[in-house]
C-alpha cells in the first residue's frame, strides 16, 4: 500500500511529521520522505507545481499531490522483464503549456523487447495520459533483460538524449548500423536533427550521437548544456562520462574494469580513437541517476556532480578538473539509490529503491 506524505505547491517541499539529518561537507541536511510504500521505483519527475510522477519498474505511473499517490491510467504497456520496465520519466520544459511528459521502457519487439521512448499528455487532474504515441525505439531488440540504459534528458535546444545499453551483447556497442550501446539525440516528434554527427552517412543510424556505451543508467545537462552520463562498468570500470557528438566511448574494446569471469576485457584500457572517462570507479558502485548541481541552495556545490550508487548506498559527489569523487553522502535513507534530481528551488530529491521511497534534501531549518 502505498503512503505519501503532503507536498506543498508553494515552496515545492515536503509538510512532513518527521525528519532525518545527514552529515556533508555542506553541514547537516535535512532529508524528507516525499512517498513511501514504493515497489522498485526508478525516476521521478517534478511538476511545475510542486507535484512529482514516479515510475515503478513494473509499468505503474504515479502521480503524487496533496499527500496522496495514485496510478496514472494510460501508460505504455512495457515487457517487465530483468533491468527491463517503466523506467526513466522527463518533465517537458513547456510542460506549463503543452503538459507532456517523456517516458522511456522496453517495448515488445521481434525477439524480444528493445529501450523505447514515449511522449504523452497528463490530464489536469493527474490521473490520465492522452495522446500516447512512441516517437523512438531501439532496433534491434533483444531476448535478454539486461542493459537498457534508458534515461532520457531534454536538451536546451529542445532535442532529447536517450540512453541506450548494450543488452548484454558487447560487439553490438561498436556497431553503428544499430542502436544497441548508444546515445541518440532525437527531435520531440522522434525525427533526426539534421546536426546529427552521422547524418547521410551510410550503415549508420542517423539517431546515433555517440556510441561504444555499456549501460549508462544516468544522465544530466550541466551549466553549459552538455550531456554528462554514468555507466555501469563490468567487475569495476564504472564511468563517469562527458558525451561529445561522434565519439567512441570504447566499450567492449576497452575499459578499466574485467568480466565477472576475471578475465581482462578488450585490448586494454586506452585506445586511439576511443574516448575516456572523466572519472571511474574500480571497484564499481553500480552508478544509477546523475545530476549537475546548480548551487542555488548549496552555492559551494555548484557544478558539482551527483551520482547515486546502488551497491554501496550512498550519493556520491564529484567536483573539479580532473574529476574527482569528494564525498559520499550516506545514511538509512541512501539504500539502492536509483534516480537523483534537482528540484526548482534548489532541493535534491532522489529515489531509493531499497527504502521504496522518494526523498527531499535540503538545508537544515
Amino acid at each position: 500500500m502505498l503512503r505519501a506524505f503532503a507536498v506543498s505547491l508553494l515552496l515545492f517541499g515536503p509538510m512532513v511529521a518527521e525528519a532525518d539529518e545527514l552529515r556533508t561537507s555542506a553541514g547537516p541536511v535535512q532529508v524528507s520522505a516525499l512517498v513511501d510504500g514504493l515497489d522498485t521505483p526508478w525516476a521521478v519527475g517534478i511538476l511545475p507545481d510542486g507535484t512529482f510522477l514516479v515510475t515503478e519498474r513494473d509499468g505503474q505511473l504515479l502521480y503524487v499531490a496533496d499527500g496522496d499517490a495514485r496510478r496514472v491510467h494510460g501508460a505504455p504497456d512495457v515487457v517487465a522483464k530483468g533491468q527491463g520496465g517503466l523506467m526513466d520519466v522527463t518533465v517537458a520544459r513547456d510542460f506549463a503549456q503543452s503538459r507532456e511528459i517523456f517516458l522511456t521502457f522496453s517495448k515488445r519487439q521481434k525477439g524480444g523487447a528493445g529501450t523505447a521512448v514515449a511522449v504523452a499528455r497528463l490530464s489536469e487532474n493527474g490521473k490520465r495520459l492522452t495522446d500516447l504515441r512512441v516517437i523512438f525505439e531501439a532496433k534491434p531488440g533483444g531476448s535478454g533483460g539486461r542493459h537498457f540504459g534508458s534515461r532520457v534528458v531534454e536538451a536546451d535546444d529542445g532535442t532529447l538524449f536517450v540512453t541506450i545499453g548494450d543488452r548484454g551483447d558487447r560487439p553490438q556497442a561498436q556497431d553503428r548500423s544499430n542502436h544497441i550501446g548508444s546515445v541518440i539525440r532525437i527531435n520531440r516528434d522522434g525525427s533526426v536533427p539534421s546536426d546529427n554527427p552521422f547524418v547521410g552517412q551510410p550503415d549508420i543510424r542517423p539517431e546515433i550521437w555517440s556510441y561504444g556505451h555499456r549501460n549508462p543508467q544516468g544522465a544530466g545537462l550541466d551549466a553549459q548544456g552538455r550531456l554528462w552520463t554514468s555507466e555501469h562498468g563490468a567487475r569495476g570500470g564504472d564511468e563517469v562520462n562527458l558525451v561529445l557528438p561522434g565519439q567512441n566511448f570504447g566499450w567492449p574494446v576497452i575499459s578499466y574494469g574485467k568480466h565477472y569471469s576475471g578475465k581482462s576485457i578488450g585490448e586494454g584500457t586506452a585506445k586511439s580513437g576511443m574516448q575516456q572517462p572523466e572519472f571511474y570507479w574500480d571497484p564499481s558502485i553500480a552508478p544509477s541517476g546523475l545530476m549537475v548541481y546548480s548551487g542555488k541552495l548549496w552555492p559551494e556545490w555548484r557544478g558539482d556532480i551527483f551520482v547515486g550508487s546502488l551497491k554501496f548506498n550512498y550519493i556520491v559527489r564529484l567536483e573539479g578538473t580532473p574529476l574527482k569523487e569528494v564525498e559520499q553522502i550516506k545514511g538509512a535513507e541512501t539504500e539502492r539509490v536509483r534516480d537523483i534530481v534537482e528540484a526548482p528551488d534548489g532541493s535534491i530529491w532522489f529515489i531509493s529503491v531499497g527504502e521504496g521511497a522518494v526523498y527531499r534534501m535540503a538545508p537544515r531549518g
